[in-house]
This record gives structure tokens, C-alpha cells and sequence, in this order.
């Protein structure tokens, strides 16, 4: 077998097996942040985005978002999560906004691509949600914060 666990000795991608691993609790969480010029984070804080509360609507597409991932991963398995929490903490000096999510599942993977994925996507909808302000923000340092959880065992950033 292959050094990468998603290719074959041949070279060809494939899907891992997880048959025999065990059901385990497994939790991963990863972070992301969105630099917005000044007058996107005074719209944001003070609520005066058009498309309404910024916030809201990204920490409900970033749960979303997890729960798609193996839709838009090829090779990651579907997971049933058993919970997952999105989380915002702004820098008004910095203007910036970074996003947190927790991802958890009692299943036979990982859920570092679901927490990864939810983030992104947080973020893509800060984005999107504030782009008629101003166009020129940057989606920086997306990563995994931490899992638990595995055969791998813990992990910390």
C-alpha cells in the first residue's frame, strides 16, 4: 500500500475501507479567518448588512456545509454527525472575523473534513453576504485546530 491512503499501489484513487475499524466518539475542530475592510466590519457589528444578520445566516451554512462535505470530497465517507457548532470571534482593531467549527460523530472516521469544511464555508458566506460593501476581503489560515479521537489518536495544532 501506498504512503497516501487514498491511492492504490497503482496509483489510482480509491475509497478507504472502514469495515472493520470500530464506532469510536470522534471530534474535530478547525478554524479560518476573513480579513473586511473597516466599513464591512462596522456593517457587520452593527448589523446594517443588507442580506441580513451575517452571523446567522453563516453559522447555519457553515452546519450545512459540514453535512455536505462528502458531497463536494470525493473520497470522504458520508457521516452522520452528532453535533456540530459553528462559532465567530471578531477583531475590531484588526478587522477581522475568525470562524470556529466542532464537528462530532460516533463513527468509524475522522471528521476533520466536515469541521474544515464548515469554516470554509462560514467564511464563503461572510463573503458573499458582504461583497456589495466591499469585494477586496481574504479568506486566510484555514486549519485544523485539533481532533480527538481514532486510530491516530489526538491531535493539537
Amino acid at each position: 500500500m501506498s504512503e497516501f491512503t487514498h491511492f492504490d499501489e497503482k496509483g489510482n484513487a480509491y475509497m478507504v475501507d472502514v469495515s472493520d475499524k470500530e464506532i469510536t466518539r470522534r471530534s474535530a475542530t478547525a478554524q479560518g479567518t476573513i480579513t473586511v475592510s473597516r466599513e464591512v466590519m462596522d456593517a457587520v457589528l452593527g448589523r446594517k448588512v443588507r442580506k441580513g444578520d451575517v452571523f446567522t445566516v453563516a453559522q447555519t451554512a457553515g452546519i450545512m456545509g459540514t453535512k455536505r462535505t462528502s458531497d463536494l470530497i470525493p473520497m470522504c465517507h458520508p457521516l452522520s454527525l452528532t453535533n456540530v457548532q459553528i462559532s465567530f470571534e471578531t477583531d475590531e482593531e484588526a478587522c477581522s472575523i475568525t470562524a470556529y467549527c466542532t464537528a462530532v460523530t460516533d463513527g468509524k472516521t475522522g471528521v476533520e473534513m466536515e469541521a474544515l469544511t464548515g469554516v470554509s464555508v462560514a467564511l464563503l458566506t461572510v463573503y458573499d453576504m458582504c461583497k456589495a460593501i466591499d469585494k477586496r476581503m481574504v479568506m486566510s489560515d484555514i486549519h485544523l485546530v485539533e481532533k480527538t479521537g481514532g486510530k491516530s489518536g489526538d491531535f493539537e495544532f
